[in-house]
C-alpha cells in the first residue's frame, strides 16, 4: 500500500464532526480555490467509474488535480476485471499504485469494501444503497447558498433512492434541521435508512418525516429539493410506474405551495417529468449552483481523506 487514508464509503464512516469539517471546508473553496495550496502534491489519485457520470467524475477528477494529485482515470472497459481478474486481485494491485480511488459501482457497496481492505482510501461516488459524495455536496450548497445547514428545512419530492437516504444521514446529524419526504407509494426511503436517520435526529434535535402523498406540503420550507426519476443503473418493475410518480412532479404550483424556497436537484434532470422548466430554469433554482459545489465539495472529501 503506497499511503493511508481514510475511507467514505458511507455517512456512517464519517463523525458528526468530519461532516462538519468537510462541509466547512467545501465552503471555503466555494469561495477562494486558491486556499487549495496544493494539499495533496505528490498523491496519485484512482478515478474508478463503471456508470456514466458527469458532475461527480468531473468534480473528483479537477478537484484532484487543484489539489495538486495526478489522476488516473478508468471507464468500465479498462481494468482485467473483465477478463476474469477478482475484484480482490484488482483491488491488491490498485492499493500498490494510487494513494486512493474514487469509485462508482451504481451496485452494492461490498465491492467498494473489498477496495478499502487494500487501498489507502476509497470514496464511494455512487452505490446502488447510498450517494453520501452528493449529499456532503448538498450540504455545501445549503452552507454557501443559505448561509447555514443547522436549522433548514427541507422538502424532498420524490423516490426514496440512494440520493434521498444520504440526505437523511447527513442532514439528520444537524441540530434544528427538518427534512420531510414525500415519496410514491412503494418508492420510499428504506426503511432501515429511514429509522436510523430518525435514531440521530432524536440525539441531534433535527427532525426527519416521511409521507406518500402531496398534500399539505408544508409552507416554511428553505429548500424543494428532487432527483430523476430512473436513477443511474437502476430499472423499475412496474410498468405503470410512471403514473404513480405523476403527482410527484415539481411545478410551479408546488414552489407556490412553499414560498420563498429555493430549488434543488442533484442533476441530470429531465425536464416535464419530475422538474418543469420553468422550475429548473427559474429564478429559485440553485440546481447549477449545487453542481458547482460537487467540485468545492469533492475537494474537500479528498482533502479529508489523503491530506497529510
Amino acid at each position: 500500500m503506497v499511503s493511508s487514508g481514510r475511507h467514505v464509503l458511507t455517512l456512517r464512516d464519517l463523525s458528526d464532526d468530519a461532516i462538519r469539517t468537510i462541509v466547512g471546508r467545501g465552503a471555503e473553496f466555494a469561495s477562494d480555490l486558491r486556499v487549495a495550496e496544493s494539499r495533496l502534491a505528490g498523491r496519485v489519485v484512482g478515478v474508478y467509474f463503471r456508470k456514466t457520470s458527469t458532475r461527480t467524475r468531473t468534480a473528483f477528477s479537477v478537484g484532484a488535480m487543484r489539489l495538486g494529485a495526478q489522476v488516473v482515470s478508468y471507464g468500465p472497459e479498462d481494468l482485467q476485471t473483465n477478463t476474469g481478474e477478482t475484484t480482490q486481485d484488482t483491488a491488491r494491485v490498485l492499493g500498490g499504485m494510487v494513494d486512493g480511488l474514487v469509485m462508482r459501482t451504481a451496485g452494492p457497496c461490498e465491492e467498494m469494501e473489498d477496495f478499502s481492505r487494500h487501498c489507502g482510501a476509497v470514496v464511494n461516488a455512487m452505490s446502488a444503497e447510498e450517494h453520501p459524495t452528493q449529499a456532503l455536496a448538498d450540504l455545501t450548497t445549503l452552507a454557501v447558498e443559505l448561509g447555514r445547514v443547522e436549522g433548514v428545512r427541507l422538502l424532498y419530492v420524490g423516490e426514496g433512492n440512494n440520493t434521498a437516504a444520504a440526505l437523511a444521514l447527513a442532514l439528520s446529524r444537524f441540530p434544528g434541521s427538518a427534512l420531510e419526504l414525500r415519496t410514491p407509494h412503494g418508492y420510499g426511503l428504506d426503511p432501515g435508512v429511514l429509522a436510523e436517520a430518525r435514531e440521530t435526529a432524536v440525539r441531534t434535535g433535527a427532525s426527519i418525516a416521511e409521507r406518500h402523498d402531496m398534500d399539505d406540503l408544508p409552507e416554511q420550507v428553505d429548500a424543494v429539493y428532487t432527483t430523476r426519476w430512473q436513477t443511474t443503473g437502476t430499472v423499475k418493475p412496474d410498468p405503470d410506474w410512471r403514473t404513480v410518480f405523476a403527482p410527484f412532479r415539481v411545478d410551479r404550483a408546488v414552489m407556490r405551495r412553499c414560498p420563498g424556497a429555493g430549488f434543488m436537484h442533484d442533476l441530470p434532470a429531465h425536464r416535464g417529468e419530475e422538474v418543469a422548466a420553468e422550475v429548473l430554469d427559474g429564478p429559485a433554482s440553485i440546481a447549477f449552483a449545487q453542481a458547482q459545489h460537487k467540485l468545492h465539495s469533492a475537494m474537500a472529501v479528498l482533502e479529508w481523506c489523503l491530506g497529510r
